[in-house]
């Protein structure tokens, strides 16, 4: 049956790969296959009871339907002393606005600072969360990657940043700490940004920050924090990787210019965030933390024990991330010993060979020049599935070797 085409924008729209994989996961399990699978990033724990507790109390107490699109009053003004506190600075209420997650800031801040068609440039991070990408193309603006490096624990060089600025700059994302690689943002390397940027006085600056709780030895840092900068930063922050939320989708996001134009976008497009769920993320903030704690430490546990694992398998080095919950180990020589491509290519093999289920560094953006190959593990596994996940991986290896 014919039909009229759709969109050349639909059509070309990039997407988030750890739910294609998942899928293609989930398959191969229901055809009985034996998979451990490290590709999905949240966290894989349950919701803290007082949090379920204070949604159900919602429910039953008729919060069932339209908030202001900004978010209910109580939540904006907790999420601003939130993101205050661990920021140093004094957030008013009026310029926070809470979404439906905290994804959905990322399309609505480059609306607000892009002309679509105009040929206004937003810079991103290379490797980096795709839906940058694919929200800066979509909504008309031109991509400008800037590579993370392996040299620098993924964080990337000041002077490259400079070189990518132009006069047609209008935004910069910065995701720290980092998906997929699990690097940070320290403060040094943040001042080395604030000072160039201070040349640069058209340039807005979209802070993700959604990983701000999950950082292990070095203290989280936000750019936001320093002279000059929070007047020009979009703060995102939100619940689904502090208090394992993610299906709730409550994300928060301030800034004192940007705050009333995220509001009109969120009535065009999802009306509110849902009632119930920000009475559970007021519920998350306000709050016992012990269960956010007790989170952090296990994943700090993991970390160390992925990390050491890894760095034992052949051909297999692994950088210790900074923070979230991931892995960015280097399997460039991997894939020399067992005549893979590429890192799509042992990660497909990886997968149906030996039941591992990750994600290739191409998931992520074009690879970065002279770094070689890499895979994407989330430890949001337990230590049991590490354990035998990597063990599978470096049997794998081993057993596939190629003469040469």
């Amino acid at each position: 049956m014919s039909h009229p085409q759709i969109s050349r924008r639909t059509a070309e729209l990039g997407t988030e790969n750890a739910f294609v994989v998942l899928a293609e996961v989930n398959s191969l399990i229901r055809e009985g296959r034996d998979i451990i699978s490290f590709c999905i990033g949240q966290p894989d724990f349950r919701t803290p009871e007082h949090v379920q507790q204070a949604a159900i109390d919602a429910i039953r107490g008729g919060m069932h339907g339209y908030t202001a699109s900004a978010g209910i009053v109580e939540l904006r003004t907790a999420a601003a002393r939130y993101m205050g506190a661990m920021r140093g600075l004094s957030i008013d209420p009026e310029h926070v606005v809470i979404g439906a997650g905290a994804k959905p800031f990322i399309a609505y801040s480059i609306l607000a600072t892009t002309d679509h068609g105009a040929g206004d440039e937003v810079i991103y991070p290379n490797p980096g969360f795709p839906i940058y990408e694919s929200q800066i193309r979509a909504n008309g603006a031109v991509p400008v990657s800037l590579a993370l490096r392996e040299s620098r624990d993924f964080a990337f060089d000041p002077e490259e940043l400079e070189r990518c600025l132009t006069p047609r700059t209008r935004l910069l994302i910065l995701n720290s700490p980092h998906n997929p690689t699990g690097g940070i943002l320290d403060r040094r390397t943040l001042e080395s940004v604030a000072a160039i940027l201070r040349r640069h006085p058209q340039v807005w600056i979209y802070a993700d920050e959604i990983y701000s709780r999950l950082c292990y030895g070095e203290p989280f840092a936000s750019i936001a924090s320093l002279p000059d900068m929070y007047e020009r930063t979009i703060i995102a922050d939100g619940a689904s990787k502090t208090w394992a939320m993610t299906g709730w989708r409550i994300g928060f996001a301030s800034n004192p210019v940007l705050a009333p134009q995220f509001v009109r976008w969120v009535t065009n497009t999802e009306s509110c965030a849902t009632h119930v769920s920000q009475w559970a993320a007021l519920a998350a903030i306000d709050g016992p933390q012990d269960a956010a704690e007790a989170m952090r430490s296990s994943f700090l546990e993991r970390r160390d024990l992925i990390v050491g694992l890894l760095n034992a398998v052949p051909g297999v080095s692994c950088r210790t991330p900074g923070g979230a919950f991931y892995a960015w180990p280097n399997v460039t020589e991997a894939c020399r010993m067992i005549g893979a491509a590429d890192s799509e290519v042992f990660r497909r093999r990886l997968l149906l060979e030996a039941g591992v289920a990750v994600l290739a560094d191409i998931h992520f953006g074009a690879r970065v020049a002279g770094d070689g190959q890499h895979i994407r593990f989330s430890y949001a596994a337990s230590a049991q599935a590490i354990k035998d996940g990597v063990a599978r991986m470096a049997r794998f290896i081993e057993s596939n070797r190629v003469a040469g």
